[in-house]
């Protein structure tokens, strides 16, 4: 060898040695080469210390912490109530279905509350917690049912489920301020309705009264009672027309039958039911006869003629005197009498007497109703404009006081309807009390970590084959084509 060789060969083999390196870090060594074996233990070593040093520090540290669950359920069906008044009117409400719209979830609106800021400030004060301490709740909507399901984390078992009602509570509590909230708008909206129907009601009572003080007419309905009356009195004044009418003629027939007026008839019945008359009328017919007798017997000189008439003339005034002292009548009037009232003549004197009696009755009785006829027309015609007035006032009263009533009742029904927006919402779980802890879970981070070991286990056999593996593709023949 020369020197030339001698020196140069240092410089020569260095080349090659690096060349074989890095062949053998890309295509590794033979299967049965055991010189790589203390690196690839190496490797195994402290990748399994990278892998399970976190994982044991983990477990070792991590504080426990419990989850708390909690379900809510919306029921679906609505809720109708109806109230009727009588005499005043009917009023309703009719809460729909929860679900009854598609534009608006039940369960998404409560789900942003739940989460909502001022709740959870609400259930971390009564915990003596901080916001940041509390937690946010885990919200989960079950699909195609109306649950919420809620989880609520904390240190303890019994702290989670005490954060898991502090919640609850809060969320109740904020439901029903909302609720009455609802409540007091609808209410004071509507009390400035209520107020102008009362003023409406109160302005017409007071019309009325004044139309009725001023006109003595209660109501329509007395008004039409003295439409009534009056076509009832006017009906019985033509009917006592008719009859007075039949009267005046059955009297006429009869006085013109007995030639002797009515008035005449009375009187004639009066005097010859006077005993002192009836004495003197036989005491004419006794000298009747005498002075008859005598002028039969006699001439018209000869005394006792003379003396029978003046005895006849005598007895006839004294009963002519008698019969104006008891009829009242003058001696003109008393020549009308019949003298001689005797057998059916008298009963139909006494006929006559009771007719006209009757007659005169119907006459009264027929002016009197005719007056009063007369004074109920003039005094209804006066009522027909104020009836009419009236019967306008009472039936914007009535309907001015129908609506303020079921203006009332309809405020007063809306108070039931407490679900109208914010749905009713049930507690279906209450927050359960956790029997183990959530994190860490220590099954998962084992379950992790030997995973990860047999992943590197994998790649670290893979390497100490690769070189096989890289041969044997490299080798295989090509498929004819």
């Amino acid at each position: 060898m020369t020197l030339q060789a001698t020196l140069l060969r240092p410089l020569i083999r260095g080349p090659i040695r690096t060349q074989i390196s890095i062949k053998r870090i890309l295509v590794g060594g033979r299967l049965g080469d055991l010189g790589r074996f203390p690196r690839y233990l190496a490797f195994s070593l402290i990748g399994g210390a990278l892998i399970w040093a976190p994982i044991t520090g983990y477990l070792r540290t991590a504080p426990l912490s419990f989850k708390s669950s909690t379900s809510l359920i919306l029921p679906g069906s609505g809720a109708s109530a109806s109230m009727n008044l009588n005499g005043i009117g009917q009023a309703s409400s009719f809460a729909n279905s929860a679900f009854a719209s598609n534009s608006v979830s039940p369960t998404e609106t409560y789900k942003r509350l739940i989460g909502a800021d001022r709740i959870l400030e609400a259930a971390a004060n009564s915990m003596n917690l901080s916001r940041q301490e509390f937690g946010k709740p885990r919200i989960n909507l079950v699909d195609q049912t109306s649950l919420i399901h809620l989880e609520m984390t904390g240190r303890s078992a019994e702290d989670a489920q005490a954060r898991g009602d502090a919640l609850l509570a809060a969320f109740f509590v904020e439901i029903d301020a909302l609720r009455a909230d609802e409540q007091s708008t609808r209410e004071d909206s509507g009390l400035g309705a209520i107020a102008d129907y009362r003023a409406s009601v109160t302005a017409t009572r007071a019309d009325i009264a004044r139309l009725q003080r001023e006109t003595g007419l209660i109501s329509s309905t007395q008004y039409d009672a003295m439409i009534e009356t009056t076509r009832l009195l006017q009906s019985r004044v033509q009917d006592l027309a008719a009859t007075l009418s039949e009267k005046n003629q059955s009297v006429a027939s009869l006085e013109t039958t007995l030639g002797i007026p009515a008035h005449a008839a009375a009187a004639t019945l009066k005097l010859y039911a006077d005993a002192e008359f009836i004495s003197m009328t036989d005491e004419v017919g006794t000298h009747a006869a005498r002075l008859s007798e005598a002028r039969s017997l006699f001439g018209g000189g000869h005394p006792k003629v003379q003396d029978a008439g003046a005895a006849y003339r005598a007895a006839t005034a004294a009963a002519l005197q008698q019969a104006a002292l008891v009829t009242g009548l003058d001696k003109a009037a008393l020549g009308n009498l019949d003298l001689a009232p005797a057998g059916a003549r008298a009963d139909l004197l006494a006929q006559l007497v009771r007719m006209d009696a009757e007659r005169a009755g119907v006459a009264q009785q027929h002016e009197t109703l005719s007056d009063q006829l007369a004074q109920d027309l003039a005094h209804q015609q006066g009522l027909a404009t104020t009836a009419a007035r009236l019967q306008d006032l009472q039936r914007d009263f009535s309907v001015a006081e129908a609506v303020f009533a079921s203006a009332i009742a309809r405020a007063q029904s809306t108070k039931s309807d407490v679900y109208a927006s914010y749905p009713l919402v049930q507690v279906l779980e209450n927050p359960s009390l956790p029997d183990a802890p959530s994190s860490p879970n220590r099954k998962l981070a084992i379950a992790a970590g030997g995973a990860a070991t047999f992943l590197m286990l994998m790649g670290l056999l893979l390497g100490w084959t690769r070189s096989a593996v890289i041969g044997r593709l490299l080798n295989k023949p090509e498929v004819a084509k």
